[in-house]
């Protein structure tokens, strides 16, 4: 971690000028499941959205209101329904939440985003939405975050926040995220939101690059299922609070701090992914480029069969070569290195001699690192994943049910 950046406690309400409330209003059977992210300041904001073509509702409406206006003040979200396959009833829905947050903020109604999550195929409870609203927004505080990580929960076993303190020109600049996700997760945003503050100063054009590198290295490098959602994003408000305006020696700084915080949420929701037992963490050495190595590391981490071989603890490099040889890219497959830790199973794509019992032994820890050297150039790229487990097939099979 870099000297001028410490992981502190909290979420989003960390940086200075942000409230937040998380709170139940009945859309799901049990925990909080409505939530209002605040900044008291207008904020410069960024998001990154799902490339899933079957977009959702609230997708939408976010999308227009990002153009649409020159700063972002509030988002409002839904756990327990996803709003999406819901016509034009669903757009209007998700227009009305922005609408009644914006009322009660006394702000614009493009000023406000709008994210759900959830079952797809049925209708918002627009009473249960307006109510939990106003309630919500009878509640923001300072001590909101860990609520408002709560409420934006479905199969999640537990909220995930993080904090970050960067001091830059001799002054502390906080970045705080909050994030869900348990199934439903590939790359190109899946089914996860992750929303993020920070207090620094930064043009609308920089955040935004920011964000998307911080994404791309995090939230697009780490799949369950290899299914991309309907309903997912990824946004981020800036609201200079902190009145640093960081010059050209700080941005990477900010930069390796916003990197941090979305590496740690993409980490926690591999960790809680449905039914998994164990975290993958394949690294992918001397690519061509980074995004070759990024999409082998992505056919090995959603390989059924690695999945599976991971489960069993089985040392089955066969099946790693194979996902490697699947990836879609143009590499010499001649002359590929694959170590479990530093136990090398294949040398010179071919077998290596190896202990079978301590592979196993490896491959049965909670976290579990594959290292694949390409030998053909100088880029890495680092994708999280997990194994399949009869847990998972359970859940999912009766999911709607």
């Amino acid at each position: 971690m870099h000297t001028n950046i410490q992981q502190i406690s909290g979420g989003i309400t960390t940086p200075k000028g942000f409230l937040a409330a998380g709170i139940r209003c009945g859309l799901k059977t049990s925990g909080n499941d409505l939530a209002i992210i605040y900044s008291q300041e207008p904020s410069i904001a960024a998001a990154v959205f799902t490339a899933n073509k079957f977009q959702a509702a609230p997708i939408s409406i976010s999308k227009q209101h990002l153009a649409s206006a020159s700063t972002i003040q509030a988002i409002v979200v839904n756990s327990g329904c996803a709003n999406c396959a819901t016509g034009e009833q669903g757009m209007l829905d998700a227009q009305r939440m922005t609408e009644i947050a914006a009322a009660g903020l006394n702000i614009s109604s493009d000023s406000v985003l709008v994210a759900s999550t959830g079952k797809i195929g049925t209708f918002l409870h627009m009473d249960r939405i307006e109510a939990g609203i106003n309630n919500a927004l009878s509640v923001l505080n300072r001590d909101g975050g860990l609520s408002t990580a709560e409420a934006i929960m479905t199969t999640d076993t537990k909220p995930k926040q993080v904090a970050v303190e960067i001091m830059m020109q001799g002054k502390p600049v906080l970045i705080g995220g909050i994030a869900k996700g348990a199934g439903m997760i590939a790359p190109n945003m899946a089914t996860m939101l992750a929303f993020l503050t920070t207090d620094a100063v930064l043009p609308k054009e920089l955040l935004a690059s920011m964000l998307q590198e911080a994404v791309n290295i995090s939230f697009n490098s780490i799949t369950i299922d290899g299914d991309t959602s309907t309903n997912d994003m990824s946004a981020i408000l800036a609201n200079g609070a902190s009145g640093v305006v960081p010059d050209e020696s700080d941005l990477s700084i900010f930069q390796a701090g916003l990197n941090l915080v979305c590496l740690e949420l993409a980490a926690m929701i591999v960790r809680d992914a449905e039914g998994a037992t164990k975290l993958l963490r394949i690294h992918i050495k001397n690519a061509p480029s980074q995004d070759t190595g990024r999409k082998i590391g992505l056919s090995i981490a959603n390989s059924t069969l690695v999945k599976c071989a991971l489960f069993g603890a089985d040392p089955n490099w066969g099946r790693i070569m194979a996902a490697i040889g699947n990836a879609g890219v143009e590499i010499d497959l001649k002359d590929i290195d694959v170590y479990i830790d530093k136990l090398s199973l294949v040398k010179n794509s071919r077998a290596g001699v190896f202990d079978q019992s301590l592979a196993h032994q490896l491959l049965s820890a909670n976290e579990v690192e594959l290292i694949v050297d390409l030998k053909q150039g100088t880029q890495e790229a680092v994708v999280l994943g997990c194994d399949l487990t009869t847990e998972y097939v359970s859940f999912n099979a009766h999911y709607s049910t």
